[in-house]
């Protein structure tokens, strides 16, 4: 018969899950407004009334006034009738208004489950952590936008786009890691080469989704669309991946790098993925063996999927569904690494003080 504490952890879980299912479909929206160009259709950065959007035919009037105010418009969109600038609107309106929907339930629930004493102090920890990134992603969020609202700019700065997914990114990480640990069954850690590789996927996928950013943000699969080759070479030459001065700027700016770059580390995801899934079968544990094998099926579908965007010239559907296939390997490889160091070794229930109002209460008295 399951205990309160598991049942407690089970309601935990379930809830962590959640909200990094809402930030999977956060990014997808980021994901569909970047490539819509309807990230600058909000000009202004109104954490509180910007909830309600445009709601008169002034309120609209209003807001298009001012994005014709911006590089955007005046480069790219002139002539752009009202009817298409509330589709811009829309999408960027819903980004911003999910954010502040998984604001509310991350903050709400939480909460709730300290006050019932759900959350034990080092899970506490871990939440709080991630509610102040939460909040440095919204601020990432505006300083990307407002790059983009600057003179002789039609879209967001490359690595602010880059950063901006990146966190997100490890939000997510972060959610699933500690989810995972949230568990009821006891599962034995893996062994210490096991271990030690598992960690060092998510941190590889993380890297990649950064690079990913860079080639979103600076354009880079829309040229050199052809594979395994770049420009008829497999490694281009020196002189074209670092063509501009300073050197350093090859690395944001360079389509060449940005791209050569996004496609190396592919290729070093997926043999580690499957050198790793071999070994995990040969010497792991069954459960660590069935993991790490999902890891390499995903990352091999992600490669492949790349693969395919970069061949068809990036269509929206093909570049949504790589950058949402992404979160699905960084996920499974969060699982993997927090599973693969052992769970219900240490129920906090049973040796860590919860956090909640009957615990303060207990130790006053």
């Amino acid at each position: 018969m399951r205990g309160s504490g598991d049942h407690r952890s089970s309601t935990v879980r379930a809830w962590l899950y959640l909200v990094a299912a809402l930030v999977v479909a956060m990014v997808a929206v980021g994901g569909a407004t970047r490539l819509t160009g309807s990230g600058l259709s909000i000009t202004e950065w109104r954490p509180v009334t910007g909830i309600v959007p445009p709601l008169s035919e002034a309120d609209w009037a209003a807001e298009f006034a001012k994005y014709k105010d911006t590089p955007q418009y005046n480069i790219l969109n002139q002539g752009m009738g009202l009817s298409s600038f509330k589709v811009l609107y829309g999408w960027e309106w819903g980004h911003r208004l999910l954010g502040r929907l998984i604001g509310l339930v991350f903050f709400l629930p939480l909460v709730v489950f300290w006050w019932r004493g759900m959350i034990s102090r080092r899970l506490g920890l871990g939440l709080l952590g991630l509610g102040i990134l939460g909040g440095f992603q919204g601020a990432i969020g505006w300083i990307m936008v407002a790059s983009g609202l600057q003179p002789g700019m039609t879209a967001v700065a490359p690595l602010k786009l880059a950063l901006h997914l990146t966190m997100a990114s490890l939000i997510l990480a972060g959610l699933v890691w500690l989810a995972a640990g949230q568990r009821d069954d006891t599962i034995d850690p893996a062994p210490d080469r096991i271990r030690v590789v598992a960690l060092l996927l998510p941190a590889l996928v993380l890297v990649q989704i950064f690079l990913g950013g860079l080639v979103a943000g600076s354009h880079a699969g829309l040229v050199y669309n052809t594979w395994p080759s770049m420009d008829g070479a497999l490694i281009p030459p020196m002189d074209s991946l670092f063509a501009i001065q300073p050197w350093i700027e090859n690395f944001v700016d360079n389509h060449a790098l940005v791209q050569f770059d996004h496609r190396v580390t592919a290729y070093l995801i997926v043999v580690v993925a499957v050198l790793h899934a071999i070994d995990a079968r040969v010497s792991g544990p069954a459960g660590a063996a069935g993991r790490a094998a999902g890891v390499a099926v995903l990352a091999l579908a992600q490669a492949g999927l790349g693969i395919a965007t970069l061949l068809l010239a990036v269509p929206l559907w093909a570049a949504l569904a790589h950058q949402i296939l992404a979160m699905a390997v960084l996920t499974m490889a969060v699982v993997h690494a927090r599973l693969s160091r052992g769970t219900g070794l240490a129920r906090p229930a049973a040796r860590e003080p919860a956090l909640g109002f009957e615990g303060l209460a207990g130790r006053g008295a």
